[in-house]
């Protein structure tokens, strides 16, 4: 009997267990990024999506409001109900609130036009589908600057190509001057022996050509003395 007393009450936290977890699990559930950065006079998108355990509701509604940087004031910029969006026109956000979204998709996106440095601030976005209504509002903070931030990846990838691109030109640097000493030193050689070549070439002409007259020269005055000789010979035959 006490056996059976302590299943049932063991049952009994099992089943409240369960119902303590199960509207915690079953919550809806808003998903927007942290942060959002925008440019002076442009348009920027704020997404927010939203996950129900039930099926779409027609009664879903989706809700977008602000608080400015250093402010505890909160104004409501959107409310989408009934299948219907409806952009508040008052003060700051007035003609510049633009409905983006598609809820047949879960998804509550809006597009703040024409930023300016007042629109700094947290935006939050909040989401009901009947009977899933539990769940916490999801915000996302907007920064708005003059001109487009540089991310940390540009400049990353900006030094990265610097340095590489430096290392490529050193290494260029080094084969071309290796190129431009190896053609200094080589036409040196080559014309030296080219010189020396001309030059025994010209002195073995030179040489030949002082040979060759000596040798002209001696041949003439060869037979021109032996064309005398016969002269005289042939006079004293005839006395």
């Amino acid at each position: 009997m006490a056996v059976k007393r302590s299943v049932a009450a063991g049952h009994f936290i099992v089943l409240f267990c369960i119902i303590a977890v199960l509207p915690s699990a079953t919550a809806i559930k808003i998903y927007t990024r942290n942060k959002v950065y925008g440019v002076r006079g442009e348009d920027v998108r704020l997404s927010c999506y939203f996950w129900s355990w039930e099926w779409l509701s027609d009664d879903v509604t989706l809700s977008w409001s602000f608080r400015p940087e250093g402010s505890r004031e909160t104004i409501s910029i959107f409310h989408y109900n009934n299948g219907v969006p409806y952009i508040p026109n008052e003060r700051e956000f007035k003609d510049r609130v633009e409905w983006v979204g598609n809820m047949g998709w879960r998804d509550g996106s809006i597009k703040i036009k024409n930023l300016d440095f007042t629109d700094n601030g947290t935006f939050i976005c909040e989401a009901k589908n009947p009977p899933d209504i539990v769940g916490s509002p999801s915000s996302v903070q907007l920064v708005v600057y003059e001109k487009g931030p540089v991310q940390a990846g540009v400049v990353t990838g900006a030094i990265v190509g610097a340095v590489l691109g430096l290392a490529l030109l050193i290494v260029v640097l080094i084969y071309l001057i290796k190129c431009l000493m190896g053609r200094r030193r080589v036409p040196v050689k080559d014309i030296s022996i080219v010189e020396k070549g001309k030059s025994g070439k010209a002195a073995s002409g030179r040489q030949g050509q002082v040979v060759y007259a000596s040798l002209d020269q001696s041949s003439k005055k060869f037979h021109s003395e032996k064309k005398s000789k016969g002269v005289e010979g042939s006079k004293k035959e005839k006395k």
